[in-house]
């Protein structure tokens, strides 16, 4: 039996979907109670679907019963400060609960943290050996994510069979508005501006296979840092800007210009009363200039990911032919 916890997120919804192919197991899928289940994963034959939320521990304990497998996938992702507290609770306190029960029925564990929880310096090659390091700039969910990561850690070291993946920017053609189609849908308004940072890109597709792989593999108290390539936010943004046939981004906005950003944004949420996307932290993460190895997880499967050109072209046209149904 097979437990996937955030099954209707982005990640955990593609997860499910290729344990679904491969039709060995039996797949239990947690959801919130007010959480919609995607339309192609509704009454699958091999699939049970259960309402538990990560921060109550008896919810999850009734689950774990028969469960030998556990991919935790259930997370919050936010840069706003509105979703601090709850985001401290459902990727710690949750991931804790995940990890007891995991250590108390023996069941192995894949868990998804983030580059996010990877010690990280400007212009530097970061791998899995980089030590994460608390500064006064890092972001909530960064310090979320590594505190997390550290209750895997403490699980491995009671005996608790498990890998990590640190996946860099998980991109894909149902990522939802809240997701990485927010850098199309910037594209998209042809403002012709850039931030100056760079970050990894990785194919949400690849990040499932190779979550499933290391799962039925023997490997264990390791993390592996999923990631295709590499590539400035210019870059980015002016390959997103071709294939919608939108102006290319000339100009630059550095720190200074985000700074001024953000705090606009701000006043104008707080006088229009509704939540927008570019927070102080948000604007600082766009300036960051990280390049992500993905060496030892290539070493070690062999694994070719999906290239950044294949990845964009795939969202680009799931995008536009969305924008055509509107």
């Amino acid at each position: 039996m097979v437990l996937v916890t955030g099954a209707t997120g982005f990640l955990g919804f593609t997860l499910v979907e290729q344990l679904l192919l491969e039709g060995k197991e039996h797949i239990i899928a947690t959801k919130r109670q007010s959480s919609i289940v995607p339309d192609k994963l509704v009454k699958r034959v091999g699939l049970t679907w259960v309402d538990a939320d990560v921060r109550d521990y008896f919810s999850l304990a009734e689950i774990f019963e028969k469960v030998k497998k556990v991919y935790h996938c259930a997370a919050v992702v936010s840069f706003h400060p509105k979703d601090i507290k709850e985001m401290m609770e459902i990727n710690i306190e949750g991931t804790s609960h995940i990890v007891n029960l995991c250590l108390k029925h023996k069941a192995r564990l894949v868990y998804v943290s983030s580059i996010a929880a990877i010690g990280a310096t400007n212009g530097s090659v970061v791998t899995e050996k980089e030590k994460w390091e608390y500064n006064s700039r890092e972001s909530a969910y960064s310090i979320s994510k590594y505190k997390s990561e550290m209750e895997v850690w403490r699980g491995i070291e009671e005996g608790l069979e498990a890998v990590i993946v640190n996946p860099s920017v998980i991109m894909g053609k149902h990522s939802g508005a809240n997701g990485s189609e927010q850098i199309l849908q910037f594209a998209n308004k042809g403002l012709g501006v850039y931030p100056l940072g760079a970050t990894g890109i990785v194919d949400v597709k690849d990040v499932a296979k190779l979550m499933i792989w290391l799962m039925n593999s023997e490997v264990r108290g390791e993390r592996y840092i999923l990631n295709s390539d590499n590539i400035s936010n210019k870059e980015l943004l002016i390959k997103i800007s071709r294939l919608l046939n939108k102006p290319q981004p000339k100009i630059p906005a550095n720190r200074f210009l985000m700074g001024i950003a953000w705090r606009l944004t701000t006043l104008w949420s707080y006088l229009a009363k509704k939540r927008l996307g570019l927070t102080k932290d948000a604007a600082r993460a766009t300036q960051n200039y990280y390049t992500f190895s993905n060496e030892k997880i290539k070493q070690l499967t062999q694994f070719e990911f999906k290239s950044i050109d294949d990845i964009l072209k795939e969202i680009t046209q799931h995008f536009k032919s969305n924008q055509t149904k509107k």
